[in-house]
């Protein structure tokens, strides 16, 4: 997407300048309109993205979730005890052993000493600090709670660094066998196919289907590796290309959700976050179709993201949440009652956290159930495996061993 420069004015008066990448200049003045600014300029920033890469694309490779974390904790603790933000900045620059995240810091606390509230400061850096990031900070600037905000966005953050090392964990193992069979695979057909298939030829006998199937499976991977490894290079790229556009991302992410065993683990690690995100910027303040804008730039898929939005533009014709949600398809009975529950008693934040809870907990149990799950189909392939090997190979040689007894 393209980046925009702003030209904006907030509550009082004051100019706020920065830039801001984005699909349009619409969504830079809904985003604007959001934060309380009033647009005042937005032009787009034409740059070649083939002669370089932009400092924040490097600084969002080169800065993890645990910087972020630590930062966040540090800028609570610093923030609580009355010391000043950008003498707090000013002092983790020198702290921190990331020299990109360094320079991120060292460019907010520069900015901040010009004139720039911290939210925008954050907002210039957008590989860094997301979204919802500069949305919590931008609330506890303006409540005079920035305190909790860090807070906020540290605990969020570790739940978000938790889930991942639990899907992690919980992959590793059959990740770890489907690479072993590829890898069996390649070898017999390489090395050991070949191998018999002369020792088969010297004796002039007469082979099983099976073991001319195997050979001639054997002979075709052999012959044909170089373009077997293009078709399966381009096939990848093809692929990643594809899902990096907005139609192909938008199908993936709801192909993921429909996946057989994994998928109702994705679903529920997505509404899981929106449940968490939406309880957390609703605790800050926040208007509900904002903090929807928010939430659908959160949750890492663009299905649920879409969906999300939608309830956003519900509710601007005047539906309540429960009612959208309803209507959205995405939540089960449980759910959609703890939402009506909280829009009658005001509150909404209180029971999206109990309802986040609830997708954690499931997904706990899923994940411990998906090792049981997955072991029978990798059992079944690894004996599938082994029977083709002993049709294909031993069948023969016993053939030729009855032979050569006679």
């Amino acid at each position: 997407m393209p980046n925009y420069q702003y030209k904006s004015r907030d509550i009082n008066g004051e100019l706020v300048t920065g830039t801001l990448e984005a699909a349009s200049a619409e969504s830079v003045a809904a985003h604007l309109s959001g934060r309380d600014l009033i647009p005042l300029d937005i032009k787009v920033i034409i740059e070649s993205t083939s002669r370089m890469m932009s400092a924040d694309q490097l600084f969002k490779k080169t800065v993890n979730i645990e910087e972020l974390i630590i930062f966040s904790r540090q800028m609570y603790s610093l923030n609580k005890a009355g010391v000043p933000i950008i003498r707090a900045l000013r002092g983790l620059v020198d702290s921190v052993t990331n020299s990109s995240f360094s320079k991120v810091l060292t460019a907010v606390s520069d900015s901040l000493e010009s004139g720039v509230d911290l939210a925008t400061s954050l907002h210039q850096h957008p590989g860094v600090f997301s979204e919802l990031y500069v949305s919590v900070i931008h609330v506890g600037e303006n409540t005079g709670r920035l305190d909790l905000a860090f807070k906020q966005v540290a605990s969020y953050l570790e739940l978000e660094r938790d889930t991942k090392k639990r899907i992690g964990a919980a992959t590793r193992y059959p990740v770890f066998v489907l690479a072993a069979i590829v890898i069996a695979v390649i070898v017999i057909n390489v090395l050991v196919v070949p191998a018999f298939a002369k020792l088969f030829a010297s004796f002039r006998a007469e082979l099983p289907w099976q073991t001319q199937v195997l050979i001639s499976s054997s002979d075709f991977i052999l012959n044909n590796w170089p373009w077997l490894i293009a078709i399966t290079v381009g096939f990848i790229l093809g692929c990643r290309y594809y899902i990096g556009t907005t139609t192909g991302r938008l199908h993936w992410d709801r192909v993921k959700l429909r996946l057989p065993l994994i998928g109702i683990i994705y679903e529920r690690i997505t509404l899981g976050r929106f449940a968490r995100t939406y309880a957390m910027v609703a605790r800050a303040g926040m208007p509900v179709i904002q903090s929807l804008s928010i939430v659908a730039n959160a949750l890492g898929n663009a299905y649920v993201s879409a969906k999300i939005l939608e309830m956003r533009s519900s509710i601007q014709r005047g539906e309540g949440l429960s009612r959208t949600a309803k209507n959205s398809g995405l939540f089960s009975p449980l759910v959609l009652q703890m939402i009506a529950v909280g829009e009658e008693t005001g509150s909404v934040d209180d029971l999206l956290d109990e309802v986040a809870d609830f997708y954690e907990q499931e997904v706990d149990y899923d994940l411990k159930r998906l090792a049981d799950k997955i072991e029978p189909i990798l059992l079944i392939v690894i004996a599938g495996m082994v029977l083709i090997l002993a049709l294909g190979v031993f069948l023969p040689m016993w053939d030729l061993s009855s032979v050569i007894q006679r």
